[in-house]
């Protein structure tokens, strides 16, 4: 829906770009008459990816573009165990930028002046919670791959990192006067329980034995059972069949005491025994509590099978999501996703994020530190490139609709082997060149890719806005940069008109340096050189003045149009009381002097046009008598030095 726009009365047409679409009204109706009302005055600017430009997602591109690059260096020196450790340590930074942008971002919900703007922020605190979620899970299932007995305490991680309103209210409990007697407690008790969080739910029933005397026994046994346990440390040499034994004995031993009714005048206690036995209908009703079926899963895992293998963890995730849904509610895309990842469905996962992401971030980031990890080795797309490049370039596409973010997509597109370097090409001479320096800074990327017909196509442009501007020096430097031989004869052909209307040059450095550039066209050359004359004739070096300014005119390179100055600046010297031009060289001027006049139209045009031929005439009029005068002294001088 367009605002303003009645689309039953109106048709829309619409203008593609490279991130963004223009949708317009038009006033075309096909089954009557069109309206002579105008409908909606406006153009709409539809935008394709608008994270770009939230300031506070700007510092998530920023910061894991440098995690990116860093990766992409250093894969060559990656080997065994320690490439294992290098790639976990990857996706933990990966993980510190969202949580980073995530924190900064619900600080902003909290500051927001208006709801709509908090709640804006809040949503994105959401989105980013369940990156980091799905992106964690994917650490520990693909990345650090771990085998049974380590999973479940990676997956503990995982669930007290996400669900961590308990300690907000561990904090609220304890800070109270009588934390037995908080309205709370039991709840406390409870959710620390389900997190595994075994040692602090001893240390809160040992608050409750102290000041209920009755409850003092049944807290200590449970408080043992909670104590002996047995878990797999991390520094733990034991095997996973003595864990299972042990787990085993405690686990009957948590039974018999349920039996023998030991916790029956204490529901509480009795409902946490029963929980620390894996009693699915126990968990179910501390729902709430579990907040969602993946803490659910990992609390029933934790409880019932510690020592679960990653090849069997789909069976327990869908049976657990089905038990904690119970048919009421059908799954959300998060869910969708995360049981892709138990699933051990990496394209599947993907696929999902894609889809319910909005933004290309997540996916491409995630995707290029799997295919590090060798694990989408297999999987090309049948329209020209790998799953892992497909995504970096439409993350790219995205960066460069901002106009200073497409600085990083640049990076993105030369580490995409098969069609990074033409996607740079097409996007690169799109970016709107809004000041010089912009303009620079997209040449330089150029110049070191070289991406020639980029460089030629941004100087011509440059060089053309500089002679728009008047600024003859910025569009001949341009003009050499690019090496368009037709752009430098124009601006020298600029650089001459302007000379012989003022009597002098401007940007005197840029000519007097032009060097081996001067070559690049005849135009160019005579500029250049024709400089040189003027430097010479100030220097007094009156000879060497005469043979170049006799060169241009005979070597062809002087436009025709400028012989009439070239032949008056020839007048200063032959009016010099040494003689500077030798009797061969007076003739050859005297005959640029008539071929020039011989190739003059006929007279008899009116007015200014007709003033200006006459002054025109009496110039050459004065360069005959001039080339002639020199002449009879060059014919005398010489011939006094053949007779002496």
């Amino acid at each position: 829906l367009i605002p303003g726009v009645n689309s039953k009365k109106k048709q829309m047409c619409f203008e593609w770009g490279p991130g963004e679409m223009l949708v317009c009204e038009t006033s075309f109706n096909k089954k009557e008459k069109s309206e002579t009302v105008p409908g909606c005055p406006f153009i709409y600017i539809i935008r394709k990816d608008i994270d770009v430009y939230s300031q506070i997602l700007r510092k998530l591109f920023n910061e894991s573009h440098g995690i990116f690059v860093g990766l992409q260096r250093i894969e060559e020196e990656l080997t065994g165990k320690s490439r294992k450790a290098q790639l976990v340590r990857v996706s933990k930074n990966y993980r510190s930028v969202i949580r980073a942008c995530m924190e900064e971002m619900h600080q902003a919900a909290i500051a927001a002046k208006d709801p709509a703007s908090g709640r804006q922020f809040s949503s994105q605190v959401s989105i980013l919670s369940a990156m980091e979620l799905i992106w964690n899970l994917c650490e520990i299932l693909f990345i650090e791959v771990a085998p049974a007995g380590p999973l479940l305490l990676h997956l503990l991680d995982w669930v007290r990192l996400h669900v961590c309103e308990v300690d907000s209210l561990l904090a609220d409990v304890l800070g109270s006067e009588n934390p037995s007697k908080h309205e709370s407690f039991w709840n406390l008790v409870t959710i620390l329980v389900l997190q595994g969080r075994l040692d602090e739910a001893r240390q809160m029933l040992s608050k409750e034995a102290d000041v209920s005397p009755s409850s003092a026994g049944m807290c200590r046994i449970l408080g043992d059972l909670m104590r002996t346990m047995p878990v797999l440390s991390p520094g733990n040499t034991q095997t996973l069949t003595e864990l299972e034994l042990k787990w085993q004995h405690w686990h009957e031993e948590c039974e018999r005491h349920l039996q023998d009714g030991t916790f029956a005048s204490s529901p509480h206690l009795e409902s946490l025994c029963k929980i620390m036995l894996g009693d699915e209908a126990a968990l179910l009703e501390q729902k709430e509590l579990l907040n969602n079926w993946y803490h659910f899963l990992v609390t029933r895992l934790l409880y019932s099978h510690p020592t679960v293998k990653p090849i069997d963890l789909h069976f327990y995730a869908q049976s657990s999501l089905d038990l904690f849904l119970g048919g009421e509610s059908s799954p959300e895309p998060l869910d969708n996703i995360l049981m892709a990842a138990f699933e051990f469905d990496i394209h599947q996962v993907i696929k999902e994020c894609s889809i319910a992401l909005s933004n290309w971030w997540f996916v491409a980031h995630l995707t290029d530190l799997l295919d590090h990890c060798k694990l989408l080795q297999s999987h090309n797309l049948y329209f020209g490139s790998n799953m892992r490049e497909f995504l970096l370039l439409e993350y790219a596409s995205g960066l460069f609709a901002h106009h200073s973010l497409w600085q990083l997509g640049v990076d993105y597109f030369d580490y995409c082997p098969e069609l990074g370097r033409v996607s740079l090409e097409l996007h690169i001479e799109r970016i709107p060149l809004s000041t010089e320096q912009k303009a620079v800074k997209v040449l330089r990327i150029c110049e070191q890719r070289q991406m020639t017909e980029q460089v030629r196509s941004i100087c011509k442009i440059l060089a053309m806005k500089a002679v728009r501007n008047n600024r003859l020096g910025s569009a001949l430097s341009w003009s050499i940069r690019a090496k368009d031989a037709a752009f430098a004869t124009l601006v020298s052909d600029r650089f001459l008109r302007d000379y012989c209307e003022r009597g002098c040059f401007s940007d005197l450095d840029l000519i007097d340096n032009l060097g081996p550039a001067m070559m690049l066209s005849d135009r160019l050359t005579f500029l250049g050189k024709y400089r040189e004359f003027h430097r010479f004739y100030g220097e007094k070096r009156f000879f060497d003045a005469a043979s170049l300014l006799l060169s241009l005119m005979t070597s062809q390179i002087a436009p025709r149009c400028f012989w009439v100055t070239l032949l008056t600046d020839a007048l200063p010297l032959l009016e010099q009381k040494q003689v500077i031009f030798t009797t061969e060289q007076t003739y050859e001027l005297m005959r640029c002097l008539e071929d020039l006049a011989s190739g003059r139209p006929a007279r008899g045009e009116p007015g200014a046009q007709r003033l200006q031929e006459d002054i025109e005439n009496t110039k050459l009029e004065m360069l005959r008598l001039a080339l002639a005068r020199n002449l009879a002294r060059a014919i005398v001088k010489e011939g006094s030095l053949e007779g002496s």
